[in-house]
């Protein structure tokens, strides 16, 4: 069974999702943050690089020769999904990602966005009906 956490409420998500990643590493969790969206995936890539001043979240991209040794991973390809080593899949998708039933934990974000609302309780209702453990953490001045 997968343990699923949900964060909602966020002001940014790709920030919160960094602060995330960087707490993943520092518990010794590798971690593939999934999204299909390229731009979302360049822009959460430069976020990773600047979003603290005095820590570094060391990443890279799936196909890069770094990834078998590096804690956080960037995917775009669905097809790429493989828990292998990590214990995070950390969701920046709309859908829910294919394979993530092969994943210790799946970590989702929505913000404060209707849409973005709309979908984290689709997605929240499906790993219900599949019987995942889910957990919801209401984040709050982030």
């Amino acid at each position: 069974m997968v343990q699923i956490d949900f964060y909602t409420g966020a002001t940014d998500s790709l920030l919160v999702a960094c602060r995330l990643c960087a707490k993943a590493m520092q518990q010794g969790l590798r971690t593939v943050v999934y999204t299909p969206d390229e731009e979302r995936m360049n822009r959460f890539d430069k976020l990773l690089w600047t979003f603290s001043p005095v820590s570094f979240v060391p990443h890279c991209r799936v196909a890069d020769k770094l990834a078998e040794v590096t804690p956080v991973i960037l995917n775009n390809r669905s097809e790429q999904l493989e828990a292998d080593d990590f214990a995070v899949l950390l969701n920046l998708d709309t859908a829910i990602p294919p394979g993530f039933e092969h994943f210790k934990r799946v970590v989702e974000i929505s913000d404060e966005e209707e849409d973005s609302k709309r979908h984290a309780r689709m997605r929240y209702r499906h790993y219900q009906e599949l019987g995942h453990d889910v957990r919801h953490h209401r984040l709050e001045g982030n």
